[in-house]
């Protein structure tokens, strides 16, 4: 069969696995930042990286932040991250049955889910060689798509910051500069919009903001001009690293509230975000809808959207945590959350 397994040290993670197949093409990843909390979870990545290395850091630092995220919200998940170096366009049935036996292998300290360049129907296959995955549209009891539940934790996560603010969450009159109209993006705009907020939008798909113009009465500008537009809050929900030394500059709002994964190019953004005044809801405390999602499924045995709603409303209670924090200490809310994190993962407590 030709299967090559290989254990990597890396310092501040209880395991890193990678593992190749030579008969499925299989070249994996498998990170388990901690199960202090719980068993690890997190999606599984299919990217053509350029190199080994590049691989590595990527999921090591996507399982650190999942990891982060769990402890945020209070959840029973520690933090994983799974990637496989492969073009999507040579995706198999073989390559994904290789990926179940692989998370199979480590006996349910790692649970599998959606991520990138992975379809419903390539995670089922991965469950045919394992039991170890979450969050498949359309089986029986399962979580499946989150975006309405990672809305809503934006949305409550907008609440939050504006009451820290102002000392109400009231969006009536409420600026918003919206990147990015995807299930996340458009269900946030809706939900602002019906409390009163005006919406300023961009995104690179025009038949999602010609809706959101037609539908919510939101303004359309450019992708590029998105970052000057006068506001309360600047909502990016689209890609990560898009704020930066190139754009931070510009940004004429009070607030960044986001749905994006890692939206901070680099730590020194998050200072100079400080410096300028703005505050900054960190990403991953904003966007933990989705693993709550799953959460619920992996908690109850079933999927309850009920309770994976109520759960999520505790995104408003952990950033008032984190702001307050801030505010006290003098510091970014950034780096309180990181430290929050820490604390729960190192007492083992949500």
């Amino acid at each position: 069969m030709g299967v090559k397994t290989e254990e990597l040290k890396v310092k501040g993670y209880e395991r890193v696995v990678h593992r190749q197949c030579s008969s499925s093409g299989l070249n994996a990843l498998i990170a388990i930042h901690s199960t202090a909390l719980g068993p690890s979870c997190g999606g599984v990545r299919l990217l053509p990286y350029a190199t080994h290395e590049e691989a590595l850091q990527d999921v090591l630092r996507l399982a650190r932040g999942m990891s982060y995220k769990s402890a945020l919200a209070g959840i029973g998940f520690g933090g994983g991250k799974s990637v496989i170096v492969r073009d999507p366009a040579q995706k198999n049935k073989d390559l994904f049955h290789a990926m179940g036996e692989f998370v199979e292998s480590l006996g349910g300290k790692y649970i599998a889910a959606k991520d990138m360049n992975i379809s419903t129907e390539d995670l089922l296959r991965v469950r045919e060689r394992t039991s170890h995955v979450l969050g498949i549209e359309g089986l029986p009891g399962s979580s499946g798509d989150p975006s309405p539940v990672t809305a809503r934790g934006l949305f409550r996560a907008l609440e939050a910051t504006l009451e820290h603010l102002t000392g109400s969450h009231r969006m009536n009159g409420l600026r918003i500069a919206l990147q990015g109209l995807g299930h996340v993006g458009f269900r946030l705009a809706e939900m602002a919009r019906e409390a009163g907020a005006e919406l300023i939008v961009t995104d690179i798909d025009k038949v999602a903001v010609e809706k959101a113009v037609k539908q919510l009465g939101a303004k359309a500008v450019a992708a590029d001009a998105i970052y000057e537009v006068p506001c309360d809050i600047f909502s990016p929900c689209a890609r990560g690293a898009v704020l930066n030394s190139e754009t931070i500059p510009k940004l004429k709002c009070r607030a960044v509230v986001g749905a994006a994964n890692n939206q901070l190019a680099t730590e020194e953004d998050g200072f100079r975000l400080w410096n300028r005044g703005i505050l900054y809801a960190p990403d991953f405390a904003v966007n933990a809808g989705g693993i709550i999602n799953i959460f619920i499924e992996f908690e109850n045995g079933t999927y309850d959207p009920k309770k994976a709603l109520a759960k999520t409303d505790g995104i408003f209670t952990a950033l008032k945590e984190i702001f307050e924090r801030s505010k006290q200490s003098n510091r970014p809310a950034f780096l309180v959350a990181d430290e929050l994190a820490e604390e729960r993962l190192s007492g083992g407590t949500r």
